[in-house]
């Protein structure tokens, strides 16, 4: 049985959906961040980041969505959610960690400015960016990494799981969504996959 700490709206949900891919067990903990839950004790004692997701599992905690999606699919092989081959495991780890470490790091200069700089002129400046930046990740998204249908090609992976999750965002980042028509296409299909339709419900979640 897994344990998976979890925000609406939040990068979890790409774990939430592998999930349900693995057919394992899991059941859920919500953290509300609207209340400030990820920086009470309690939780901070679980996850010292303060952030989410957080699984647990019966070898002890994950961070980090990579991670926790890389480890949910070597835990379910039967389920194909990873290339089993090295170097085609490795791409599928270096798209996962450029949501990870660009496209989510850019959208959090939306609302977390405070992260990198002091001055309030200093977060206008970051908000008024948002749309070039997250904008000119996805466009390499779009031209060069997403293989079509699915991210990695003719394959549904956990990379999946994660683009869908992050281009949720797209909306609120005022970018522009006529120049992503595959990105776009993505969401649109796997919007309509039963998986995905359950992780949404169960979060409470609308596409």
């Amino acid at each position: 049985m897994f344990k998976l700490y979890y925000s609406p709206g939040a990068c979890s949900l790409a774990s939430h959906i592998a999930l349900v891919d693995s057919g394992a067990p899991y059941e859920l903990q919500r953290v509300d961040f609207g209340k400030g839950e990820q920086r009470q004790p309690d939780y901070l004692a679980i996850n010292a980041k303060g952030r989410v997701p957080v699984l647990e599992t019966p070898q002890g905690r994950l961070t980090e969505t990579p991670a926790i999606l890389a480890f949910i699919a070597q835990s379910a092989p039967d389920r194909n959610l990873a290339p089993s081959d090295p170097f085609a495991f490795a791409e599928v780890q270096a798209f996962n960690s450029y949501l990870c470490s660009t496209v989510h790091v850019a959208h959090a200069h939306r609302m977390r400015g405070h992260r990198w700089a002091s001055d309030e002129s200093s977060f206008e400046d970051m908000r008024r960016n948002i749309p070039r930046s997250v904008g000119d990740a996805f466009a390499l998204i779009e031209t060069q990494f997403l293989r079509g249908p699915w991210v990695m090609g003719e394959a549904y992976t956990i990379a999946d799981s994660y683009l869908f999750t992050v281009s949720l965002w797209l909306d609120g980042d005022g970018v522009d969504l006529s120049k992503l028509p595959r990105v776009m296409d993505h969401r649109a299909r796997m919007s309509a996959l039963a998986n995905v339709k359950r992780a949404l419900t169960e979060e409470g979640v609308a596409a």
